[in-house]
């Protein structure tokens, strides 16, 4: 009996065994999802520490030395930047009748770090949702699985700058924290849409033109209103 290809995201393929039952979750894929939570984590911790040393105010005093505050802040955008987008993929995978599962690139993982304390910016290939049995010439399949993970950032970051306006009155760190999130998950939905290599937008490209453009100029908005409201220290604005 043939094995089913295995297709990285990238659109190359190995021969693969695929898990009878598709609707699975492996120790494998649950350890290296954890790893990759983990990683990230941190990078935003570094992240976070960065940009208060630069803005100043409340957070510079904050992260003058790790608190919880910013660890948690730091999981959250990892929860909803990372992990829920690639679950999306997952979901929406499986849905489709195919194997999924996430695995860790170690390098990408290595170099977000070092990307991270050197600059302060996040540039993260933890690794990637892989997807087994899909054709290649499936460009619908892989087009609507690669969008599930983009989209599901922007509908995060939609709900946390709607937040942001809706707290403003009481400012601060939460004003922070939620334009914070929602920058990072406008960026995470932006920057897998570059339509290159194995990005999601890649996928999404070869599927339709029209659908990568209205995903892609969600998030490059919503990036540029997360970003303004940390410059600005509000979500509306030139209001402080």
């Amino acid at each position: 009996m043939s094995q089913p290809p295995y297709y990285q995201p990238g659109g190359w393929s190995v021969a693969r065994p695929v898990p009878a039952r598709p609707h699975s979750t492996s120790r494998t894929e649950i350890v290296q999802i954890l790893v990759a939570f983990a990683v990230l984590t941190f990078d935003l911790v570094l992240i976070l520490v960065g940009f208060g040393a630069i803005y100043g105010g409340t957070l510079s005093s904050l992260t003058a030395s790790i608190s919880w505050q910013v660890a948690l802040l730091a999981g959250a955008c990892a929860l909803t930047g990372f992990l829920a987008h690639e679950l999306a993929h997952k979901f929406v995978a499986q849905r489709l009748g195919y194997w999924a599962e996430f695995r860790v690139y170690p390098i990408g993982l290595l170099l977000s770090l070092f990307i991270a304390y050197a600059t302060g910016f996040l540039l993260a290939a933890p690794g990637a949702t892989m997807v087994g049995g899909m054709s290649y010439e499936d460009r619908r399949g892989w087009g609507r699985t690669a969008i599930a993970g983009p989209s599901t950032n922007a509908v995060f970051a939609v709900a946390f700058y709607l937040a942001a306006v809706a707290t403003i009155s009481i400012g601060g760190l939460l004003t922070f924290g939620l334009l914070f999130l929602t920058y990072i998950n406008a960026w995470f939905a932006t920057f897998n849409m570059i339509p290159f290599g194995a990005l999601d937008g890649a996928k999404v490209w070869r599927w339709g033109k029209a659908q990568w453009a209205g995903m892609f100029a969600v998030g490059a908005g919503l990036t540029a209103l997360g970003y303004l409201g940390l410059v600005y220290g509000s979500p509306l604005l030139g209001f402080r």
